[in-house]
């Protein structure tokens, strides 16, 4: 912006002030006024429609599935994309503190006096591009499958071997994903790539007496499956064997 924009720009920026109205008591009653409404109309919806409650939380359960509120989509979907626990930190406070950051900071380190969306690429580009991923990660964490489900069809091996069998392979799987195994394996679309191997295909790799080896005695620091009532040890290492 050269000398004689700058100058058109004060003169223009003058003129409108004169015909504007003073912040004060004008702004501040109609702020305080709209704040008023809101607070009442929160309180009305809460004495008519109540506050939702879930259950209450159980120490001894291990099927409990935590989930953020709506408005926290966004970054509960940002920390289940970043898979290394050393930046998880930075995913969880690092990321949005420094956004936050910045926020405050806009007046300081943007001086420039033009307020068109066109007139500033930078800024609204930067702003879609916030309001976008935003509105991304939301849609991904709401419609996130629970951690502890599995989403693997069951082969057609397995399908032409009876309804048996058809049991027996999701009995497994749905004690491969209560177990947790998908927070260090991918199984299918399911899991977290690491810190174990991806168990898409492990019946292809593994014999069924290894794999039931290895869920009796494993490589620290997966835990062992020795525990497990036969049943369900047995649906388990059929699972883990079927997927080719």
């Amino acid at each position: 912006m050269n000398q004689r924009e700058k100058e058109e720009y004060l003169r223009e920026y003058s003129v409108l002030k004169a015909q504007g109205k003073p912040f004060f008591p004008y702004a501040v009653a109609k702020d305080g006024l709209m704040g008023c409404i809101v607070v009442t109309v929160i309180i009305m919806l809460s004495v008519v429609f109540g506050a939702q409650l879930g259950p209450k939380a159980s120490a001894a359960t291990t099927t409990y599935v935590p989930r953020p509120e709506w408005y926290f989509f966004f970054l509960f979907e940002l920390l289940r994309r970043i898979h290394p626990p050393d930046f998880a930190g930075m995913a969880t406070i690092g990321v949005p503190t420094l956004a936050m950051i910045l926020l405050f900071l806009l007046p300081f380190y943007d001086r420039g006096p033009e307020r068109h969306p066109l007139r500033r690429p930078i800024a609204t580009t930067a702003g879609i591009f916030v309001i976008c991923a935003m509105g991304y990660l939301t849609y991904l964490g709401a419609t996130a499958g629970s951690a502890l489900e599995n989403t693997i069809p069951a082969p057609a091996l397995v399908k032409a071997q009876g309804k048996a069998a058809v049991s027996e392979f999701y009995l497994g799987r749905s004690v491969v994903a209560q177990s947790g195994c998908e927070g260090c394996h991918t199984i299918g679309t399911d899991g977290n790539p690491g810190p174990g191997p991806n168990l898409t295909t492990v019946g292809s790799r593994i014999p069924a007496l290894g794999i039931a080896r290895t869920l009796v005695n494993p490589t620290q620091p997966m835990p062992s499956f020795k525990a497990l009532p036969p049943k369900q040890f047995d649906a388990v290492v059929y699972f883990l064997s079927s997927l080719k």
